[in-house]
């Protein structure tokens, strides 16, 4: 073990022959250089424009009166696996006709959205009425969204690198980001929810992870309050966190002097994120209470048909027919239970990992919960997968995980929108019938069994952003012994800060 000089900063260390100092986080892992993460987000800006590729090939090259591409667009988006909901819904909910969203919408007795509401929350809606506003096709659209998203999935990348290092290429090159990056409106979310990680352990500006738990887990808060405005899986986090403030952060270290537990900050810290969420609410309520209300009717009234790729209707079949309303009304009530089921499991187990080790695993708890909505929700779209992607780079799971969650995935991807292809021509799309149905049967499948097994794997897994990954720094709430090297350095001084190296 040797001694960094005084005059080194303590996030430094020199490892370097020629001693320069190579930038290190709180717990020794060692920081990408600026070159390093510029070379990460161009890598990413690569697989974003592939993903746009992906999904630019169903536009044009003609147009119909109504900006819709032509010929065959009803044919092509599947058959050609190109399909994006940003593309498809330029028609259908006057998105085409720049209606600002909610305030003059509704939804009719058949389900049916109207007058610019769009299914999703609010800061997604007025995201899409951007980027619908100065175009007057579905190419345009798709094109408009993608340059108003790509900054999302850019500054995810940023941040991963700066959290977890190199490690962050599973974000930056993922096959998900080119299949995903554009089909919904998925980064900004994604973002929002990585974001909220980052804060908590890296902080921000020059006093960086030096500030307060307590600050930085507010600011957290408010970003997955942020979050649910856009899409809702964010507030699953919100808990985790506050159990992570409730117990001190890591090792209990961030208790103030006589207190075993922080009650009145973890309460802020639903309070803030509740709060952010109703306020960026508040306003489209206001002005359209009607068309605000029914983007949540219209999701709870979404059934687990053909289109949700879940396994409640795969599970189910036949009875899952759309028409059978006693079934549907039964998946509408076992769904969130058993959802909530698993939340509760997560922490539980999450709060036993704490007890034998000192330190709440919020990330990793976090993740345990994404796996059980994506498991038991009604609805499995596929860009969902893009939630997932950063809990694998942020958390230390085998690569047998990763690789075999991808190919559940692209199997999915591809082949439900093969499979739609096939249906649509009238051919034969049987189960044991044609490759497509088996790969949708691969994807539901494999993913449901993969979900169940990563659900314990992350429960157990150490983080990547705190040197966990790579023997720097001990478990969480465990400390390393000392080897004996001889007298132990006298602390410094002069405002300077020691560190030791292996």
């Amino acid at each position: 073990m040797k001694a960094v000089p005084a005059d080194v900063p303590a996030d430094t260390a020199p490892d370097r022959p020629d001693g320069a100092p190579v930038p290190r986080t709180r717990t020794g892992a060692a920081r990408l250089g600026r070159s390093a993460l510029a070379l990460l987000v161009l890598l990413c800006g690569v697989t974003l424009v592939l993903g746009f590729a992906n999904k630019n090939r169903c536009t044009g090259p003609e147009f119909d009166q109504w900006g819709r591409s032509q010929p065959d667009f009803a044919d092509r988006k599947y058959a050609e696996a190109c399909y994006s909901d940003i593309q498809f819904l330029w028609i259908g909910r006057d998105v085409d006709r720049h209606v600002f969203p909610y305030v003059d919408g509704g939804i009719n007795s058949s389900g049916e959205l109207s007058g610019g509401t769009v299914e999703y929350p609010v800061l997604t809606g007025l995201l899409i009425w951007l980027g619908a506003m100065f175009v007057h096709t579905d190419a345009g659209f798709l094109l408009a969204s993608a340059l108003l998203m790509a900054p999302f999935g850019l500054l995810t990348a940023w941040l991963l690198g700066r959290l977890s290092r190199w490690r962050a290429l599973l974000w930056a090159l993922s096959p998900p980001l080119v299949l995903y990056a554009f089909h919904n409106w998925e980064l900004p979310v994604v973002l929002c929810a990585t974001a909220a990680v980052y804060v908590v352990h890296r902080g921000w500006g020059r006093r960086g992870v030096e500030r307060p738990l307590l600050h930085r887990a507010y600011a957290a808060a408010l970003l997955l309050g942020l979050g649910f405005a856009f899409k809702l899986y964010p507030a699953i986090f919100v808990l985790p966190l506050m159990l992570y403030v409730l117990t001190g952060g890591r090792g209990g270290a961030e208790l103030a002097a006589g207190k075993t537990r922080e009650v009145a900050g973890a309460v802020k810290v639903a309070l803030i994120a509740m709060g952010t969420a109703v306020a960026v609410n508040v306003p489209f309520a206001v002005a359209g209470f009607d068309g605000w209300l029914a983007s949540f009717v219209f999701q709870g009234q979404r059934k687990a048909d053909i289109t949700a790729n879940s396994i409640w209707y795969w599970g189910l079949r036949p009875e899952s027919d759309p028409q059978n309303e006693a079934v549907h009304h039964v998946i509408g009530i076992a769904s969130p239970l058993l959802v909530i089921a698993s939340f509760a499991a997560a922490c539980v187990v999450g709060w036993v990992r704490h007890r034998r080790e000192g330190t709440y695993p919020w990330v990793a708890v976090s993740a345990a919960m994404l796996c059980g909505f994506l498991l038991l929700h009604k609805v499995h779209s596929p860009q969902y997968t893009l939630w997932l992607v950063p809990m694998f780079v942020l958390l230390r799971v085998r690569w047998g995980w990763i690789a075999a969650y991808a190919v559940a995935d692209l199997a999915m991807g591809i082949g439900i929108f093969l499979w739609f292809a096939e249906i649509a021509e009238n051919e034969p799309a049987g189960v044991y019938e044609g490759f497509a149905a088996q790969a949708v049967m691969i994807g539901v499948w494999g993913r449901a069994a993969l979900l169940v097994g990563l659900f314990t794997a992350f429960l157990n897994a150490r983080n990547t952003f705190d040197g966990q990954d790579d023997g720097d720094s001990p478990p969480d709430g465990l400390r390393r012994p000392v080897a004996a090297a001889g007298p132990r350095p006298a602390p410094p001084t002069d405002g300077g800060a020691a560190a030791t190296r292996s």
